[in-house]
């Protein structure tokens, strides 16, 4: 695999600790993810278990489901196989940290770590990003905003959250990871709890269309769209002052992403198959995905009429999601 890499993504083993339809589970699925708010979470699962069972503390023994890729050096997934183990992470490293290691502003911790972890990290996001590239996402990139409290509880400040390529290798390792769990199941004719993102609706491209033409810009017709065109525009707004509202326009003409067990693509990754794997502790739809894995790797068969469970169950986790961003 010259020029390619290795990767392997561990996640705590969620599903080992919460059993299907225990008590544990039953208020999992009731909540359906974690909700996030400025200076608060109110977790999907319990603290015991979100802060510490599940977490994958440094010199400590987790269980882990783990996702074993191989890549070429364009980032195409040549290989992918799952399986269950114990990990013992070496150290915590913050985003901060690792990005300030990149610079060349290496610390106590990072200083051992360059040659033979963060250097090979960023060698096989440099691959992920070509595949990207390639498939050419919709990539928006929107500002992140940090809200800011007094003692007080009282609103000090808002900021822009910093944003570095140690924020996006993490990104595209977990993309990576989704897409392998989604390849996985669907080659063994399992249910699927899929990640989907259809193109927009044809009128809201046509009102795109509109108020791109107001500002100067020219969008491809509905019936060819592909997301290659919307980056298209955003690589012509960026030489303008014009990219913040190109981009504000764009993301409202997206369809709302959802969980469905039909596989439709997600249109924004430009992703045949996509699923969500990589956050069993804070969302449902992906401790569903493990349970699922979890039973191939011990060669058990899925049963097909799992399928009909999986539709009613799909629509809580997209309202329960769209609940916890409204609020």
């Amino acid at each position: 695999n010259e020029g390619g890499w290795r990767i392997i993504v561990a996640i705590a083993d969620v599903a080992w600790y919460v059993r299907h339809n225990d008590d544990l589970d039953r208020a999992a699925r009731e909540r359906g993810n974690s909700a996030y708010f400025p200076d608060r979470v109110v977790p999907m699962l319990p603290e015991k278990l979100s802060n510490d069972l599940c977490s994958l503390r440094p010199g400590e023994d987790r269980a882990c489901l783990a996702a074993d890729m191989r890549i070429n050096a364009t980032g195409n997934l040549l290989s992918h196989r799952f399986m269950r183990g114990l990990m013992r992470s070496a150290a915590r490293l913050t985003y901060d940290q690792v990005q300030a290691a990149r610079d060349g502003a290496t610390d106590d911790k990072t200083r051992p770590l360059m040659a033979r972890v963060i250097e090979p990290l960023f060698g096989a996001y440099a691959s992920l990003a070509k595949a990207r590239d390639n498939r050419g996402t919709l990539d928006l990139d929107i500002p992140e905003r940090q809200v800011l409290f007094r003692e007080d509880g009282w609103i000090d400040r808002i900021v822009p959250r910093a944003r570095y390529d140690s924020h996006r290798l993490i990104e595209e390792f977990m993309i990576a990871a989704n897409v392998a769990a989604a390849e996985a199941l669907y080659a063994k004719e399992a249910p699927v709890m899929y990640r989907v993102h259809e193109q927009p609706s044809m009128s809201d491209v046509e009102m795109l269309r509109e108020s791109l033409a107001a500002l100067g810009f020219k969008l491809a017709r509905a019936g060819t769209l592909r997301p290659s065109h919307f980056a298209g525009l955003l690589a012509q707004a960026a030489k303008t002052d014009k990219l913040q509202i190109v981009s504000d326009l764009i993301l409202r003409a997206q369809s709302k992403a959802v969980y469905s067990p039909d596989e439709k693509g997600h249109f924004g990754l430009a992703l045949r198959r996509y699923c969500h794997f990589t956050s069993p502790i804070r969302r449902y739809a992906d401790l569903v995905v493990h349970r699922t894995i979890e039973r191939l790797v011990r060669r058990e068969k899925t049963n097909k009429s799992e399928y009909e469970k999986l539709e009613g169950l799909a629509k809580h986790l997209s309202t329960t999601e769209r609940n916890s961003v409204d609020a």
